[in-house]
């Protein structure tokens, strides 16, 4: 397949523009201005906020004035993740993109699929002029990745839409009407660094090669966390040996399960060689957990140069911290019509030694508000019990389903129509925009639905192609019926 033969063209005509806008999470600047010149050029009516987000409206076609007014809704910024060994500049360079059969992937990075391909469904219906709908507002968000800022700082009255169509999930044949409520959670262990005692060596041990994934979407598939399997060894090891910890880095992204990391340690002369022969044991046997969800993983040890330590103190309640923090799913929902999806979980996500100071970062997720909280307060109190500062965000609310969505029951009915079977209507454990416009327009309905996506968050981020198809075809004949007002 070429990239000219790929269909909707308009669709990925306009993906082929967005990937060569660089638009990380927070530096959303290109991406912004982009898109307001975009909505001018065409004579458009288009608005920015005081935080970044751009509105883009488009007046009914003829005969469709009465409908009511459908907001489309997608996020503009994108995780920026890439192989250890690739060279990319995530602020300046374009996003290079391959066909794998039928798979839309990158080289090396992650996609930006999410949510790249909403924005261009979007853009892709702004541009069009042979589409039947009634009042359209095209909104893309900024910072949705991070902690959902674009859609928490939005101006009161931005949008003025009765139905709102969210873009940005990852499931072809899946309408989500639910998602989870989540939060994050830092902690802090600050020290003063300090030689190793005389008579040390130095080592340093890594992990690589997991398949890492979406800290909501993929929490449940039990894959290989790098931060709680390095954790693992260094408390082992601490059983036996003074270990003396340099530095412990691994994970990037608040929302992404860490795919790899690194520790270096400092150990009496005599003990290296059985900590190296517990290493390779120890890597076997965790191979060996993991030999179904993570088929490609790579443990490392070898000598390092010499480097101050963390007091014996800090480090070893930093490795019983590690050690002893939940991390997975922890509630599954009861809700009958959520069909057993995950209800409550955390991820470690991600650990930063600098300066004399360890962050960790940790993220909770909840669709029940009160258990949200009590998952926070149990990853609090694990930290604060080891001496570390935490601090928590604000974070975001959940969205309940609405059981008397019109916007659903035409969402359902048209898939029905076109594609001969009924589709999932479901909640997802993942974060999404709409929980945030739940709280500040009530009275918005709402569905969320989007082409399938797989390895989002992670260098194997791939696109499904016959999927966009589908989802234009279904978004089109949804708009085609949508009631009067």
């Amino acid at each position: 397949m070429d990239k000219r033969d790929l269909k909707p063209s308009c669709v990925f005509e306009q993906f082929a523009r967005v990937c060569e806008i660089p638009r990380p999470s927070k530096r959303e600047e290109k991406m912004i201005e982009y898109l307001r010149n975009w909505g001018l050029s065409h004579n458009l009516e288009t608005k920015v906020d005081s935080v970044g987000n751009v509105l883009i409206k488009k007046p009914a076609t003829p005969g469709y004035e009465d409908r009511q007014t459908v907001i489309l809704q997608s996020h503009m910024d994108m995780v920026c993740d890439k192989l250890v060994d690739k060279e990319f500049d995530f602020d300046n360079d374009s996003i290079q993109t391959h066909i794998e059969g039928e798979w839309l992937t990158a080289d090396g990075t992650t996609l930006g699929a999410d949510d790249g391909i909403g924005v261009a469904i979007e853009l892709a219906i702004l541009d069009s002029d042979d589409i039947k709908h009634g009042p359209l507002e095209c909104v893309f968000t900024r910072d949705e990745e991070t902690q959902l800022t674009g859609a928490s700082g939005m101006e009161a009255g931005f949008m003025n839409g009765d139905m709102l169509i969210n873009l940005d999930s990852e499931d072809e044949g899946q309408i989500f009407v639910s998602c989870a409520g989540g939060r994050t959670t830092i902690a802090t262990f600050d020290f003063k660094a300090e030689k190793a005692p005389a008579g040390y060596f130095f080592i340093k041990g890594w992990i690589k090669g997991l398949k890492g994934g979406h800290s909501g979407d993929d929490i449940e598939k039990k894959r290989a966390n790098a931060i709680k399997i390095l954790g693992r060894f260094l408390y082992k090891e601490m059983q036996n040996h003074d270990i003396r910890l340099a530095a412990f880095n691994s994970g990037k992204m608040h929302n992404a399960i860490p795919r790899d990391g690194s520790f270096v340690i400092a150990v009496p002369n005599d003990a290296k060689e059985s900590i190296r022969a517990d290493w390779n044991i120890f890597a076997h046997d965790v191979q060996e957990e993991y030999h179904v969800t993570d088929t490609d993983m790579e443990f490392g040890m070898e000598s390092t140069d010499a480097a101050d330590v963390m007091p014996q103190e800090v480090s070893g309640k930093f490795i019983r911290a590690i050690q002893a923090v939940d991390n997975g799913v922890f509630a599954i929902c009861q809700d009958k019509a959520l069909n057993g999806m995950v209800e409550t979980s955390s991820n470690i996500a991600s650990i930063i030694t600098d300066n004399g100071s360890i962050k960790i970062v940790a993220s909770q997720r909840s669709n029940v508000m009160s258990n949200l909280e009590n998952q926070c307060n149990t990853i609090k109190a694990l930290f604060e019990l080891a001496g570390a500062k935490v601090e928590q965000t604000d974070g975001y609310p959940a969205w309940k389903m609405n059981p008397d969505s019109k916007l659903t029951d035409i969402a359902v009915d048209s898939y029905k129509k076109l594609f001969g079977k009924e589709p999932i209507v479901r909640g997802i454990h993942a974060g999404l925009e709409c929980g945030l416009f739940s709280e500040r327009y009530p009275n918005l309905d709402m569905v969320s639905f989007g082409p399938t996506l797989r390895g989002v968050h992670t260098p194997d981020e791939r696109l499904h192609i016959p999927t966009v198809e589908m989802v234009w075809n279904h978004l089109l004949d949804i708009l085609d019926n949508i009631p009067t007002k």
